[in-house]
């Protein structure tokens, strides 16, 4: 009998949590031969990410995972065998009651932010224990063997090369999308937060001598492009053209079509933790627009990962990039920096590369849940 697995989720980050949460439970589901009910708040968020979707359905299957409308009316459930609380998300209590009457106990997870912090090493896969005898164990993705690694489909970064190595591929689905970039033209995608900024970066791209075509799909950032613009609003599909910068709305893309937009583009700009993980496997130069916390409790995240990452980058390079990262999630000028780190976009694009082969190496998240809850049994 295959083993149960209960992933519960809330929407907070628009996309990234419910992104998280669905790629998780699609690969269980395809690679491991496990039964998987996602519980999701927000149905609707869920339907972007997923266009089959229904938002009117209670519970609906797809890709071998039952999807259930987390409710606030919630009706009692059996306990699965394996229980994940996405983003330390509460979990209903009569369904904790169900976890305690059962049998069998189940692997309590709660799965965490991602953080490249020194400490994550530490504390990933310490249990809690929990006043009604259960136990809560910790498990933190990460970018090391000692934490449970990041969310990688068998064969994704195969189909990333096959796609990267193919012109034809590459503008079939482009044109699929709508875009009908100039030759040689630079592709940049933009999907991050808020930044009353970006315009500092966006005056750079627009007196350059190279055209770059900015693909934006639609998000938080596009009300900042309408005021550098003078636009009430950005049509979709529609190039709007300032110099040598092109900008244009996309239509909301599903997953798979998102991956293959970065796989595309030749810098990625992202945001929270979904499309983070994805620009690297997408092995492609781009900036992390970090989820802002109140205090500026993210920085210290943002900054550990910097360190990590631009290890191997010439001391230049690595300053530059650098720079631009902070400037951006600070709200700064944007404009400095940038006609250097496109000037060594060779450099910052192998580089990449090899990010992402290093971070192959390491054991997947899903693979990682699986085998601790092997070892738990």
């Amino acid at each position: 009998m295959p083993v149960r697995w209960d992933i519960f989720c809330k929407v907070i980050d628009n996309y990234g949590d419910i992104g998280v949460s669905w790629r998780l439970a699609r690969q269980l589901a395809a690679e491991h031969n496990v039964d998987v009910r996602l519980w999701l708040d927000d149905l609707a968020a869920f339907c972007r990410i997923c266009p089959q979707g229904d938002p009117r359905l209670k519970v609906q299957y797809h890709c071998g995972v039952a999807i259930h409308h987390w409710t606030v009316n919630w009706l009692a459930v059996d306990a699965a065998d394996v229980v994940i609380e996405a983003f330390a998300c509460d979990l209903p209590p009569n369904y904790i009651v169900a976890m305690t009457e059962s049998a069998q106990p189940p692997l309590w997870l709660n799965l965490e932010y991602l953080s490249a912090e020194g400490w994550v090493e530490g504390c990933h896969g310490l249990p809690s224990l929990q006043g009604n005898g259960l136990a809560k164990y910790f498990f933190f993705p990460g970018f090391s063997a000692k934490t449970g690694g990041l969310l990688r489909e068998a064969g994704l970064v195969q189909r990333r090369q096959v796609f990267q190595g193919s012109p034809i591929a590459k503008a079939e689905f482009l044109r699929g999308i709508g875009v009908e970039p100039l030759a040689d033209c630079r592709l940049i995608s933009l999907f991050s937060y808020e930044n009353t900024r970006i315009s500092t970066w966006l005056d750079v791209l627009a007196v350059a001598q190279d055209v770059s075509h900015v693909l934006v799909p639609e998000g938080r950032v596009i009300p900042d492009l309408a005021n550098y613009l003078g636009e009430v609003g950005l049509r979709t599909g529609r190039v709007y053209r300032r110099g040598a910068l092109q900008i244009q709305v996309l239509p909301f893309l599903s997953q798979d079509d998102y991956d293959r937009l970065l796989w595309a583009c030749d810098f990625n700009i992202v945001r929270g933790e979904d499309s983070f993980v994805r620009a690297q496997w997408a092995a492609r130069p781009f900036i992390w627009h970090i989820y802002p916390q109140e205090d500026d409790a993210h920085l210290p995240k943002l900054e550990a990962f910097l360190q990590r990452y631009s290890q191997g980058l010439a001391a230049d390079l690595s300053a530059a990039m650098t720079d631009c990262w902070r400037r951006w999630n600070q709200g700064a000028d944007c404009a400095d920096g940038w006609q250097y780190l496109f000037g060594a976009s060779l450099a910052l694009t192998g580089h990449a590369a090899v990010w992402c082969a290093a971070q192959e190496a390491v054991e997947n998240l899903a693979d990682s849940l699986v085998q601790f809850h092997q070892n738990w049994l």
